[in-house]
This record gives structure tokens, sequence and C-alpha cells, in this order.
């Protein structure tokens, strides 16, 4: 028997139908024309047009069904308990490379979920393998033409990819792809690269074999595999070296000189890691196509460095400013320690009554070879930045924080961690202008 789904209202905006129509917070959606409601996704197709039929159940068992006349598009005015409007969905993959099962025990629970919900890609932009996605799901990305999905490929070889997830669909699953890619569905993809699996010759087939989904395949990412200390009992995974960098990124770049000349796009991108792993230039802005991958990790410091030298030349040509003497730190991972250290020494050049210090956090919670500022903890800050020179306040990376929330991944808040160092904390949005203004107000 199939499970009711109870779309409770939270909140009736002012001014809207709902509102109008006396649709309260703690009303059920129950139907619209007639079609009961999965999720969101159900919810925004049957809105849409100009004369729709809602049913709706009061919390007494009283149920109206309202005939309501709008604009094409034009949304009821209502946001629900749940945004998905439906339960998540885990996934069942064992993945080799997994890094939910490289994290210690005792962490919040939720750092533990593991998500292949494909409905969470067009709202959140998470990567799913669709080995957990029905072909029921499958129609209804089409039907509702839902763009674009982000899928986790990680290679195009069946038996290789059923070892990798360890999902003995996970090759004919590949199947769904195609079928989007035929149906006009926009798609990204990513491959996450594993040392001795499907790197080398087998990067070589997945890309070919992937340009073929060109255009509706937008964009393919490569990263390499993160390595956490925490790996005792999984399946044995090397970290890449510099001469396997540099591999990788010579096969990326001979793809993208074939592809870009016929299709306008340079399809395979190799993640920032990469080219600081090999010690080579990162490409310039136009070879990333846009940023189409840049949640991924793929461009995120050469926009950073442009936009803060579009920020320091614009500050150049207005008039004089006046900046106060001051002292500051800014803390980052390992990875972008560099870039972030040049940058500030440009500010101290422009501005010799400014004072910044650079600090780069080992990150001695997860290993010393994660070094993204993402999964930097409170503890390695407080540990690594205690009896420091900070000045007058330490900046650190937006993605330090749980997302809309002031907690660190090892639950140590903001404001613990800024008792233990005695210090202000300024939280620096991700943009290089961003970045010259925390320093400069």
């Amino acid at each position: 028997m199939k499970k009711e789904h109870k779309h409770i209202v939270e909140h009736v905006a002012p001014g809207s139908i709902a509102e109008e129509l006396e649709i309260e917070a703690g009303d059920a959606l129950v139907e619209i024309n007639g079609n009961k409601i999965q999720d969101i996704f159900d919810y925004q197709y049957f809105i849409q047009d100009e004369y729709i039929e809602v049913l709706i159940r009061k919390p007494s068992g009283e149920e109206w069904l309202l005939e309501i006349d709008k604009e094409y598009d034009e949304d009821l005015g209502v946001t629900f308990e749940n945004g998905l409007m439906d339960e998540y969905r885990s996934c069942h993959n064992k993945c080799i490379f997994c890094f939910i099962d490289q994290m210690p025990k005792g962490m919040r629970d939720t750092l533990y979920f593991k998500d292949d919900d494909s409905r969470l890609s067009f709202l959140q932009g998470n990567y799913v393998t669709l080995t957990n996605m029905s072909e029921e799901d499958v129609d209804r990305i089409i039907r509702y033409h839902l763009s674009p999905i982000n899928v986790s490929f990680q290679t195009t070889n069946p038996e290789l990819r059923c070892k990798m997830l360890n999902n003995r669909f996970a090759g004919q699953a590949l199947e769904k792809a195609w079928r989007l890619a035929a149906a006009g569905i926009v798609m990204n993809g990513q491959i996450v690269l594993c040392k001795g699996m499907n790197d080398g010759a087998e990067l070589e087939r997945s890309i070919a074999d992937l340009s073929k989904y060109l255009p509706n395949l937008e964009s393919v990412s490569v990263v390499p595999v993160g390595l956490s200390r925490y790996r005792e009992g999984l399946f044995p995974l090397e970290p890449f070296t510099k001469e396997d960098a540099k591999q990788v990124l010579s096969i990326v770049h001979q793809w993208q000189s074939k592809l870009f000349p016929k299709y306008g796009l340079h399809f395979i991108h190799a993640s920032d890691e990469w080219y600081i792993l090999a010690g080579e230039e990162l490409p310039e802005e136009e070879r990333y196509d846009g940023y189409l991958q840049l949640e991924n990790g793929v461009g995120m410091l050469r926009l950073l460095i442009n936009e803060f030298q579009e920020a320091v030349d614009a500050l150049q040509h207005t008039e004089a400013v006046i900046i106060p003497s001051k002292e500051l730190s800014i803390a980052t991972g390992r990875l972008a320690y560099n870039f972030i250290l040049e940058m500030a020494e440009q500010i101290m050049t422009l501005f010799p009554q400014i004072t910044i210090h650079v600090y780069a956090i080992r990150n001695d919670f997860f290993g010393e070879l994660i070094t993204v500022s993402g999964l930097l903890t409170g503890q390695d800050l407080c540990a690594q930045l205690k009896g420091q020179m900070l000045g007058e306040k330490l900046l650190l990376p937006q993605n330090v924080l749980k997302s809309g929330e002031t907690v660190f991944l090892d639950d140590m808040t903001l404001v613990e961690l800024e008792k233990a160092l005695q210090v202000q904390i300024d939280i620096v949005k991700s943009s290089g202008q961003d970045f010259l203004d925390a320093i400069l107000l």
C-alpha cells in the first residue's frame, strides 16, 4: 500500500491567493486537479495552469475543494513544513570512495546520511549516481522537463562501475543518462578519480563515451578522491602524486583541445586540486565555460583571483580611500593558502598601514590529505591559532560553517571559538570583492 504524503502548510504569504482563500498554517494539501501530490515537483507542475482545483484538508478533518483562476505559473503563496514535500531517499551504494564512510564516530547524525535523491540534484545541486532512480523517476524528469541534473558517472565501464559503487545494477543505471540526454535534459557530470581504478586508460574511455552526450551533457569534472585518516577496513586507495596529477591534466587538456572547436565547450574539467598538486598554473577564465562546475571545486580559485583583481583595479581608479592602520588575520585550508597569501600581500603593498597574517590550517581531524577549507573543524582552528598573532579580527571562509548556521563540522560554535582565541571572527563570503571588503572595511 502506497504511503500517503501529508503536505502541511507552514506559512501563507500575505496578500497571496492562499491568504485570500483562507488557507492557513496547519492545513494539508491533498490534491491538485485530482492528482495526488508526491513531492515539490508534482506541486510545481500541477500548480502552473490558469485554472486549478485544489483540495485542502483542515486540521479538523474538513475538506475544502477550491476552484482557482490565476495567472499562468502564478504560485499560491504557501510554503510547506518539508521543503521537498517527501522523505529524503538515502543511498544504497557502498562506494569505495565514499567520504561518509571515512568519518569518525560521534559526529552529529545528519553528517552520516548518504543521499542519492535525484530531486535534491535539482533543488541543491547534489550529484546522484542514478542507481537509486526508478524508471518512474526518469519519466517524471522528462515529463516535467527538469534541468539540469548532476550525475556522478565515475566511469562508463559497466563492470568497473559496479565494482566502484559496490552495486550490481550500477552499470546498467548508465542507460538512464542516455534516456535523459535523448529527451533534451541538461546534465552535468563528475568523475571521482581513484588511483589505479578509473584513471589512465579508463579515464580516456569515460571521457570519450561521455562526450557523445554533448551538448545535453554540458560539462564533466574530474576530482581526486578525498582520503581521510579513518579508512581502516575500507577498500585500499592511494593518494595521487605530482606525476599522477600531471598525467590527469594532460588527458583533460587533450580532450578540451579536441572538443572545443566542435562544440564551443571545453566539456571536461579538472578541479583546482589537480593544478596545485601538479604545480601547474590555473587555466584562464575562458577555459571554464562559465564556471559550470564551480561548486565541485572547478575554477573556484580562478574566479576568486579574478574577482579580487577586478575589485582592486576598481578601487585604484576611485577617489583616494582613507584606510586606517589595522592588523588582522586569515585562516584557510592548505589548498588555497598560497593564493590567499598572494592576495593578502598585494593588499599590504597597496596599503602599508595594514598588517595581515595568513595561516594555513592543517587538517588533523580528518588527516593531512584533506586540504580544503570546507572540511576544517573548530578544534583544528583553535589548536593551531592559539598563541598566534591574530590582530583585531580573524577572517574565516564561509564554507567552514554548517550552511545557514554558526556551527563547525565538529559542533564547536563560532562563539566558542571566539572565546577560546579571544578575537572577533568575521565570516567572509566566497567572492573576491567580499574578501577585499572584509579586510578594508
